[in-house]
């Protein structure tokens, strides 16, 4: 299967996957300056590439443990959803959850993707819904 990739800026770099069994692939920066994250702070951070995905899947944007254990950096949004019919340019929102600042450079690997399947539903409004052993049971009813 493959994802046409449209390559919006000259110094953009192709998606990759790290290793041969990876289910992500690491998208990296298009940037023509640093971009320092302050702590507590976030950023837009441009990837100068866009994609057209098969019918049927969505782009889920996720953060890279590396970035995350290391540095405090996460995608704020994870996992950011890039819908099938999105033709625009791949952006990550950055967050720096560190007391540090953060550097941003052109090339950096800054985010995971993951392609997975997904179905639409007709919605159906009901008076009752199926009974379940958990029932209404919310946030913690399940136990640590």
């Amino acid at each position: 299967m493959k994802i046409q990739i449209k390559l919006l800026k000259q110094n953009a770099i192709l998606p990759e996957y790290k290793s041969e069994l990876a289910s992500g692939f690491d998208i990296s920066s298009c940037i023509e300056s640093d971009v320092v994250i302050m702590p507590q702070s976030f950023a837009l951070i441009s990837t100068g590439i866009a994609f057209a995905l098969p019918n049927g899947f969505e782009a889920q944007v996720r953060s890279r443990s590396g970035l995350a254990l290391k540095n405090g950096v996460f995608v704020l949004n994870s996992p950011g959803t890039i819908d099938n019919d999105y033709r625009g340019e791949i952006s990550v929102i950055l967050a720096n959850f560190s007391s540090n600042p953060f550097t941003v450079t052109h090339g950096m690997r800054i985010a995971q993707v993951v392609i997975t399947k997904y179905h639409q539903f007709a919605f159906e409004i009901c008076n009752e819904l199926s009974e379940t052993k958990r029932g209404g049971g919310g946030f913690g009813s399940t136990g640590v």
